[in-house]
């Protein structure tokens, strides 16, 4: 997809962050949205601005980890807009906890909004890409789907789960030659909400952190704005590249994921040790 004019775009996570963001910058460019989120009031804001820019906007309040409210969304989007041509499956949340820490709660509410949410959305809205043989689905991994890291099991567990679907995907797409075509994103630190709102266990004391700390660290470590992210996402949907780094910690943390794991995780757990 080499431009994005009068094309129909759908954005979960839209309220903020990289949705908010991606819908700005399709909106310039003369993208039909389809937006969604929990948030109401952050979604409706999304909206107004992007209206200003001459984009037709509607919008639905979706918890994504609901199947059956997923594939409403999806009729409903077809019904609007007549087609869909771009699919960005962004929504997201974090968890901080141990393995041995986390309850089965909060890493069933993790997974349900990170990794069911993109399948959900995939599947949902696939048939109708395909009927525009001119289609691409984006789903936001992060750099946490290229390494594990401690504390980030289950935050781990989607994004890798998210990476794997993902290139699944596009292997089967370009084997059948339909038209569409897929990207996994794997951002580094951006300066979003997601921390704000991350559910922080007790059992990451044992780690040296407490959910102060945690968020403070995490946020430390937001160095690439939704906006940047915005343009590198869409640049690589225009390269039609089957993989995207994000930001500058991004890119490093790909080099890191192609050294010999006993390494990686010895570095980890050194620098681990010092902070404790």
């Amino acid at each position: 997809m080499k431009e994005f004019n009068n094309k129909v775009a759908v954005v979960t996570g839209a309220s903020s962050g990289i949705g908010r963001a991606l819908a700005l910058n399709l909106a310039n460019r003369g993208t039909h949205l389809a937006l969604c989120d929990v948030d109401e009031i952050g979604l409706a804001e999304t909206a107004g601005i992007a209206r200003k820019a001459g984009s037709e906007v509607t919008i639905a309040v979706v918890d994504v980890a609901d199947r059956a409210a997923v594939e409403s969304f999806a009729d409903q989007v077809l019904e609007d807009h007549g087609r869909v041509n771009l699919v960005f499956n962004n929504a997201g949340v974090a968890l901080s906890a141990t393995v041995e820490g986390e309850s089965y709660e909060d890493f069933e509410w993790l997974m349900g909004i990170n990794f069911w949410g993109v399948v959900y959305g995939t599947k949902a809205f696939l048939p109708h890409l395909r009927a525009t043989g001119d289609g691409h689905i984006v789903n936001l991994s992060s750099v946490f789907g290229m390494i594990g890291l401690p504390s980030q099991s289950a935050y781990n567990s989607a994004k890798f789960a998210v990476r794997g679907f993902t290139e699944s995907l596009r292997i089967e797409l370009k084997m059948q030659d339909c038209g569409v075509s897929a990207t996994s994103i794997h951002p580094g630190g951006i300066r979003t909400n997601i921390i704000k709102n991350a559910r922080i266990d007790s059992s990451v004391g044992i780690l040296g952190q407490n959910a102060e700390s945690a968020r403070t660290d995490f946020e430390k470590a937001f160095i690439t704005t939704p906006r940047r992210a915005a343009k590198v996402i869409l640049g690589a949907v225009e390269r039609d590249k089957p993989r995207a780094m994000v930001g500058p910690d991004g890119h490093l943390f790909d080099v890191v994921s192609r050294l010999p794991p006993r390494l990686y995780q010895s570095l980890i757990i050194r620098g681990a040790r010092r902070r404790l």
